[in-house]
């Protein structure tokens, strides 16, 4: 079997490519290697830049989006005892986000792909991809119990960190950069109304806590904890306590419901160079992670097949290859502004287990500055809104 792109990876940078090449009829192959219910149901980014939510809305993706998606127009920070709301309409020209779910993303754009009948294939194991700097790369998987393969023009890993593709560009042509953090993100998804309307990131000597949610009747709440924690060591109610604590809520308590999950997100940094190599390109988390501080993962794996989509529709109708020679340097520049952003949000916003009261004294003063100056607000406004996309 041929087709001109060969997707992996069927989340919703996969899928959102593949609807972008599909509308512009463009040849096209989406193998994803778990099921559908796997893929709709994992759990994973729940805000929406507004380049995101365009995006989308481009593709013919928003209609539930637009209907059931909080629209949020700031986020409060909260330390040393005060809070302050960072107002993104009035900082970035109009500017805001979304609380719309990631499986939910998925889940309208497999409905839409399925309806199209845009190829498709769910558990569909990747075993390997050859040929990455010939005319013509071949997908080897295995779907129905058969092993097939796939040639493509062009092959688009999006297909994670650990994903196949990645393991078809050279040893020695990519270089990673990367940055592990000490402390980890205990989540948990509760049965309860948020206490507050909009996201809180709260800053304590306790350790980071971010208060966010999933829906008008479901809670997403997070806590800083040491690398190497076990959920089983967290009952239900010394989470809460520990939210409580580290809130700055006035009268100090939050709503509490029942905890239907909970999980340990180990945070860390990490961008590959370049995101191409001969006809294999690479999108999202195979080619850069964030840790979740800036709500940037998502937003950048959209971003990054938005230019690649847009490069390979102008390639099919032009035979021009400009757009997808740039891929790499038009995504990298994006990518490491969103590194930065997200670093900077960490490390403000977390207590590092080895820092000193000096720098936790310049924790306070950064916030302090972001409170005091637009420019300082305007500026983590736009970032955390979202850049305009190239």
């Amino acid at each position: 079997m041929h087709t001109t792109v060969g997707i992996v990876g069927g989340g919703p940078a996969g899928l959102l490519l593949s609807r972008m090449l599909h509308r512009a009829g463009v040849d096209c192959v989406v193998l994803e290697s778990r099921d559908r219910a796997y893929v709709e149901q994992r759990q994973r980014a729940g805000l929406l830049e507004q380049s995101t939510v365009d995006a989308l809305r481009e593709a013919g993706a928003a209609a539930r989006l637009d209907a059931e998606g909080l629209v949020h127009d700031g986020v409060e920070l909260r330390w040393d005892g005060r809070g302050h709301r960072i107002d993104f309409p009035a900082l970035t020209g109009g500017r805001k986000v979304w609380v719309y779910a990631q499986t939910e993303v998925v889940k309208d754009l497999v409905a839409l792909q399925l309806a199209d009948g845009a190829a498709l294939y769910f558990e569909a194991r990747v075993r390997a991809v050859e040929g990455a700097d010939t005319g013509r790369p071949v997908i080897h998987y295995t779907h129905d119990g058969q092993d097939k393969t796939l040639t493509c023009d062009y092959v688009v890993g999006c297909d994670g960190f650990h994903g196949v593709v990645r393991a078809a560009v050279p040893e020695g042509v990519q270089r990673t950069f990367e940055r592990v953090y000490p402390y980890s993100w205990l989540g948990i998804m509760a049965d309860v109304p948020p206490s507050c309307e909009e996201l809180v990131y709260a800053h304590s000597p306790r350790g980071f806590a971010l208060y966010s949610m999933r829906s008008p009747e479901v809670s997403r709440l997070y806590l800083q904890v040491p690398n190497g924690t076990d959920p089983a060591d967290w009952p239900d109610e010394r989470i809460w306590d520990e939210l409580d604590a580290r809130s700055g809520l006035p009268g100090g308590k939050l709503e509490r419901g029942r905890i239907t999950s909970k999980s340990v997100l180990p945070m860390r940094s990490s961008v590959t160079e370049p995101m191409r190599y001969g006809r294999v390109f690479l999108a999202g988390d195979a080619a850069h992670i964030v840790p979740p501080t800036g709500a940037k993962g998502l937003n950048l794996a959209v971003a990054d097949v938005v230019v690649l989509g847009r490069a390979l529709i102008q390639w099919r109708r032009t035979g021009s290859k400009e757009q997808l020679d740039a891929y790499s340097d038009t995504c990298l520049r994006r990518v490491w502004r969103a590194e930065h952003f997200s670093y900077f949000m960490t490390t403000t916003l977390h207590t590092d287990p080895e820092q000193s009261g000096f720098e936790t004294r310049l924790q306070i003063s950064q916030l302090d500055r972001i409170a005091e100056s637009k420019h300082a607000a305007a500026e983590l406004a736009m970032n955390y809104a979202g850049l305009p996309l190239p």
